[in-house]
This record gives structure tokens, sequence and C-alpha cells, in this order.
């Protein structure tokens, strides 16, 4: 991608764009990017290292020496570091712009001896769902791994590969990308699982007791859920591309692998689509639940002023003043009409309760046609 990076403000949020006449291959380093920090694991059957690197230099006394080199870079705010690298592994210039600039889209690029894999992973920062960028750099004895920020879930494959747990250290690099694929992958459904059980506490909440809250809350999930459609949908095909088996740098051995990896990705991309309609569905519940309520108060206060209509008609008839009354001067006339008025009342409000046209409905009304058992589990596997 060509460009400087600048930011220009839209609501509440930074958007960052990209502004021509710069040469292909550039580095655009964003302003808020954090220093880079390197950690280098090198393995083989019977070998295991694993030291942070202060300088890239450091990185060449062990090549050749492993089967596997395992770099791994937090943070791009050191375009410096970026080019060293680079230049040591051999990664083409257009590999190193794409990987530090963190808006690009899931996808897989092939080159002449290595491969690019960008991929998002989800972080939850606050009440808002945010996507990092990883980009992967595959060769034939190394992986380049770079992330925006410190902090991954990479943590149990550094641990299978310092215990020599599975097949990781008896593998090339290529197994190392799938493993760093697949806990990309499986990440997701821990978030999924998180809002399929809002999603449920959300329709008890549409259908008894529908408030603002509920609209806003349900609004937060589709945003979020739309995120993450945005985030899996480009990397489910970046998978399909991988599991087809047209890249020499994976094994066939391995490719077994990544088809249970795509396989996951679009189990993954099922649920959301399937959690994205309970949600608009949740929405038109919502507003029914809202206009049901607001016709039940509409039909009580129609009822009441029905019961008054013709009390005020007689409060009316025998508010004129007039001289001659037959009532006037009967003594039992004013108790009389309080009865009669009474009565009338008594006598509607029994007949429009009768009609089941008085009275809020209860939750057990408004739940009585439902199933027995009602749950948004009916996606998930």
């Amino acid at each position: 991608m060509r460009g400087t990076a600048r930011k220009r403000k839209r609501g509440h949020k930074w958007v960052r764009q990209l502004s021509t006449h710069t040469l292909p291959g550039t580095l655009n380093i964003a302003p808020d990017a954090g220093p880079a920090t390197i950690r280098m694991i090198a393995y083989g059957p019977e070998t295991f290292v694993d030291r942070p690197v202060l300088d890239v230099e450091e990185i060449s006394a062990h090549r050749g020496r492993y089967p596997v080199i395992w770099i791994s870079v937090d943070g791009l705010g050191d375009a410096a570091v970026v080019e060293a690298l680079g230049a040591l592994f051999g990664v083409h210039k257009l590999v190193l712009a794409d990987v530090v600039n963190t808006n690009q889209r899931p996808k897989v690029e092939e080159y002449a001896d290595s491969l690019l894999i960008v991929a998002k992973m989800i972080d939850r920062q606050g009440d808002r769902m945010g996507g990092e960028q990883l980009s992967m750099v595959l060769g034939r004895d190394y992986v380049l791994m770079f992330q925006e920020r410190p902090g991954d879930c990479f943590d149990a494959i550094r641990g299978r590969a310092k215990e020599r747990r599975g097949r990781l250290r008896d593998s090339g690099p290529d197994y190392l990308a799938y493993a760093i694929l697949d806990a990309v992958v499986d990440e997701y459904f821990p978030v999924l699982e998180e809002m399929g059980d809002r999603l449920e506490d959300l329709e008890d909440d549409a259908l008894l007791a529908p408030s603002p809250a509920t609209a806003r809350h349900v609004h937060l999930i589709k945003r979020d859920l739309l995120v993450l459609r945005r985030a899996m949908w480009p990397l489910r095909e970046a998978l399909n591309s991988l599991q087809r088996g047209t890249s020499p740098l994976f094994t066939p051995a391995n490719l077994i692998y990544l088809r249970d990896c795509y396989d996951h990705s679009v189990q993954a991309l099922d649920l959301i689509e399937i959690y994205r309609e309970l949600a608009n569905g949740l929405m038109e519940v919502y507003m029914s639940a809202i206009n049901f309520r607001t016709n039940e108060v509409v039909r009580l206060l129609t009822i009441i002023s029905t019961i008054f209509m013709p009390l005020t008609f007689i409060v009316g008839i025998y508010g004129m003043n007039f001289e001659h009354f037959p009532e006037l001067a009967w003594p039992w006339g004013y108790p009389l009409v309080l009865v009669m008025m009474a009565t009338i009342a008594g006598g509607m409000t029994l007949f429009f309760r009768r009609k089941g046209w008085l009275g809020r409905p209860s939750a057990a009304r408004i739940t009585a046609d439902l199933p027995p058992e009602r749950s948004t589990d009916s996606g998930r596997e």
C-alpha cells in the first residue's frame, strides 16, 4: 500500500488514511506504533533456544544451526528493526510495507521463496471489539511474526515447543505457521460463546422487560459481530487458498492440519452469521414488545376514558344552571346520582375485564405461546 500515514477524526474514532506519491515498499510507520521488542525461539528435535534479541545481527549466528527459527516482533514503531529483519531473511520490501500497514485485509501472498500471511487477532478493548493485525512471513527455515503490541495467544505453542509435546519440534516451519493460525482461529470461539450467552439474556429482556438499555446492548453485539465477520471472512478465504496446497512451503503431510484449521474458520463464520441473524431478530422482538406495551397503555387509557364518558355526561346534565330541575328538591337525589354513576363505572369495568381488555399483560401471558425451552445454541456445535 503506497502512502504516508495520517489521521482524521470521524466521530469519536480516529481513522487512519493514506496519502499517495510515495515509492512502493516505503515503510510508513504509524505515529502511535509501539517500540519493537524481539524474541527468538530456535528449535529442532533435540535442541531448543528461547531468548530475547537486542540486536538483529545476533540472529544470523543461529541460522543454519537449527531447523526452525521463530522470530516474534511485538511493536511496529521501529522501521530500522523491520528493515534489518527483512535484509537478514531476504524478505521483499512490499512484504515489509504490508507488515507495518496495520489496515491490511487478511490475505495470503506468495513470493519467490517466502509466503506472507496476514490475519486478525481478536482483542476486546473495554466495551469495544477490536482486531490486532498479525503478519507472518514463512520461509524454508524460519517464521517471522509481527504484532502491533505485546501479548498474544501463543503461549501454549511456546510451551509445546519447550517441553517437546506434540509434533512441533519434529516438524518444519510450515507446521509452526499452521499452529499459529490455528491458535488465532480458536481464539474466536470463546468470544462467540460469550456473545451467545449475552444474546440469550437479551432475548429474555427484550420479551419481558424491554428498555433502551436492551436496544443499546443488542446494537453493541451487532457491531462486534460485524467486526468479527470482517476479520473472519477474508481469513477463511486465505486458509482455503493455503489448504489447496499450491505453495511449496507447506508439505503434503501438513496440509491435513490446514484443512482442519479451515474447517474451524468455516464453523466460526457460521456462528457469526447465525448470531447476526439472532441479533437482528432481537431488535425486531424489542420493537414489537415496545409497540405492544405502548398499545397496552393506549388501550388502558382509552378504557378509562370510555368509563368516564357516561359519568361526565351525567355530571354535565346536573351541572346545567336551569332553575327547574325535578330532582333538585328531592333529598335522595344526590346519593342516587352517585350510586348510579358508581354502578355504571363498575359495570363497564367488569365488562371490559371479562373481555380481556383491562389489565396489563404479565410475563406469563407474554411467554404463554413460546416453546417450553428456548435457546440460541442451535447454531453452536
